[in-house]
């Protein structure tokens, strides 16, 4: 529901997302290979579950950046009304 007090120009920073997440998935995927390689098998689960959840979020992030952007309504657009209650 909107506010009215959304600023005009907001926008999401897909882009900076997209590449922190590419970062976290370099570091997951060093993280899981050397703790792998030291015999570490607990924080190497845990880097590649880390892994993991950059690889869905870089899924939903470029999702999104696809999309290309939505309508977003202007100022003279006034706020949605309460929804009624019955």
């Amino acid at each position: 529901m909107r506010t009215g007090s959304e600023p005009m120009t907001a926008r999401s920073p897909l882009r900076m997302r997209f590449w922190l997440s590419l970062w976290g998935m370099v570091w997951a995927l060093a993280g899981t290979v050397a703790f792998a390689w030291v015999g570490r098998p607990g924080w190497a689960a845990a880097c590649a579950v880390l892994w993991l959840v950059t690889v869905v979020d870089m899924v939903v992030i470029v999702r999104h950046i696809r999309q290309g952007p939505h309508y977003q309504p202007g100022r003279d657009v006034p706020p949605y009304p309460p929804p009624s209650e019955r």
